[in-house]
């Protein structure tokens, strides 16, 4: 009995020491755990374009200071600088005020945060240098609450479906009824001709202007011949069907913008701010409508034809009198003050518009003198509900010749919707400019060149930084100009209204005041007093075609 008491005894004690051991063990082994080694390295540079997946090229490991420490990289953008930071972090504290929440991954997976000042994307991980080799991937919601947004908007759903479907059947129906009435007679677009012709007749539209064109039938236009081609679009003078008359078929002059498949964005654009009823404007292009050419692949937008060519052209063929310097950049600058407004004439509200690639040749000329804004395709409408980053992501547009200092250097205050509207009025005054040197009135007049002339024929934005922001050049005013009373005052606002200080131009409705009140040409008659440069290989009915 006392052998197997003892026995009892020497078996528990044996236990009982191969617990405290195996205890002593583990306690040990944690105290032995190796601290996690990540890459630390301070914000360099980095050629990552946070997108896809890339090493961080960081060439120091360290070991963390804590053992609860993970390794986190950071990736910014701000402009065109790009850095990566790669540091160890304790999760249980926040980082930028930001709570790593993904720190028990094994790969470093970027996520990118919101309001952080910049573009900014962050990952964590708890594997030994796993914030080298980074992962970029969109921010994605909770499983939880995208189940929660998705059973709110079923319902929503399901109503707009029902909305649209009964919508899309009455449409149906009354189309197929109207279209057993009209079947026989061909489109009609006397009335449109009617209440949209042009004191100099050279404008045209129709009942569908500032709409796209919704009919099942195409409107039937003749393609005649092309006109200009630009960036991305060709134009094309062409003849809309009006209807059959006593005498024939009658057609009404038109211009035709065909954009191809791939300039889808920009055909969208300039049809969205052309379907602003408030852009309506004596110096804005008319609009007839836009249309979806699916067969042959491409969009076009249907404008008011107006025979004199761009400015550009006009003014290259051209030497112009003070008269009509003044009719064309006065209508120009009420043009701009009218895009820039946030009213219409009448008073009502209207968003303001921006062109963004006023130059010369993006502005027409009239029958009368007068001049319209024309080819919107860079435009922007500076909705209040815009916010800082939606401007910014507007981008460095326009055409590098007429771009503002700030727009050079890419330096535009986004907190103040003004400072877009200055840089169109830089623009103006590079026109302004161009329309003043081939005035009579300035002395002796040289044949035409663009702003800026001794650039290349197209420069680049480097070589305008050089001219523009380094030399502080602009397009010279001899003194010789500034003896005609009108001229002077011409000049002084172009000076003002291509300062380098954006906030110290002048705004377009100045401008457009400042020629109300210069003193009206006498006898200012509808015909133009311009010399005509005749190339001596232009026929007879080619210089009536320009007459008329």
């Amino acid at each position: 009995m006392e052998l197997l008491r003892f026995s009892a005894f020497w078996w528990g004690t044996i236990l009982f020491g191969s617990i405290l051991l195996e205890q002593k063990m583990a306690s040990s082994m944690t105290m032995l755990k190796l601290k996690r080694l990540c890459k630390f390295c301070d914000v360099e540079s980095t050629s990552c374009k946070g997108t896809g997946s890339c090493m961080t090229d960081c060439s120091i490991t360290s070991i963390c200071p804590h053992l609860e420490d993970v390794c986190v990289s950071i990736w910014r953008k701000k402009d065109d600088n790009v850095t990566i930071d790669t540091i160890c972090h304790n999760p249980a504290h926040k980082l930028h005020g930001l709570v790593l929440e993904d720190y028990n991954n094994s790969k470093c997976e970027m996520r990118e945060r919101n309001g952080m000042g910049s573009q900014f994307f962050i990952c964590s991980c708890s594997e030994d240098e796993c914030n080298d080799h980074l992962f970029f991937t969109p921010y994605s919601l909770d499983s939880q609450v995208v189940s929660v947004i998705l059973v709110s908007l079923v319902p929503l759903l399901v109503l707009a479906m029902l909305v649209i479907t009964s919508f899309y059947w009455y449409r149906v129906y009354h189309q197929r009824h109207a279209g057993v009435k009209r079947k026989k007679t061909p489109l009609d677009f006397s009335d449109a001709h009617a209440i949209m012709m042009d004191d100099d007749g050279s404008d045209s539209s129709s009942t569908h202007a500032n709409n796209l064109n919704h009919n099942t039938e195409l409107l039937p236009i003749e393609l005649d011949a092309q006109v200009g081609k630009g960036r991305f679009a060709e134009v094309y003078k062409a003849k809309l069907k009006q209807g059959a008359t006593g005498a024939g078929e009658h057609f009404e002059t038109v211009a035709v913008k065909i954009f191809a498949d791939e300039e889808y964005a920009s055909w969208k654009n300039e049809k969205d701010i052309f379907s602003d009823a408030d852009l309506r404007h004596e110096n804005v292009l008319h609009f007839l409508t836009a249309e979806d050419h699916k067969v042959e692949k491409q969009y076009w937008l249907i404008t008011a034809y107006h025979p004199r060519g761009n400015l550009q052209e006009y003014l290259t063929r051209h030497v112009i009198s003070w008269d009509d310097l003044w009719v064309l950049g006065g209508s120009l600058a009420r043009g701009v003050a009218h895009l820039h407004s946030d009213h219409t004439l009448c008073g009502r509200y209207k968003v303001p518009i921006v062109h963004r690639d006023i130059k010369s040749s993006n502005i027409l000329v009239k029958g009368d003198l007068t001049c319209v804004l024309c080819d919107f395709g860079l435009g922007l409408r500076l909705d209040n509900s815009l916010s800082v980053d939606e401007l910014a992501n507007s981008g460095q547009v326009g055409t590098a010749r007429y771009m503002a200092p700030e727009v050079l250097e890419s330096r535009i205050n986004l907190e103040n919707i003004e400072s877009f509207k200055q840089t169109d009025v830089y623009s103006m005054a590079l026109v302004l400019w161009e329309i003043t040197s081939r005035c009579n009135a300035i002395g002796e007049v040289k044949d035409y060149e663009p702003p800026f002339g001794k650039v290349r024929e197209h420069p680049c934005v480097e070589s305008m930084k050089d001219s523009v922001l380094r030399d502080r050049g602009r397009p010279e005013i001899p003194n010789s100009w500034i003896n005609h009373p009108g001229i002077q005052v011409v000049c002084g606002t172009i000076d003002e209204c291509w300062d380098h200080d954006p906030e110290a131009r002048l705004t377009a409705q100045c401008v457009a005041e400042r020629f109300n009140d210069m003193e009206h040409p006498d006898k200012l008659s509808g015909r133009s007093n311009s010399e005509e440069k005749i190339p001596q290989d232009v026929s007879v009915t080619e210089i009536e075609e320009i007459e008329k």
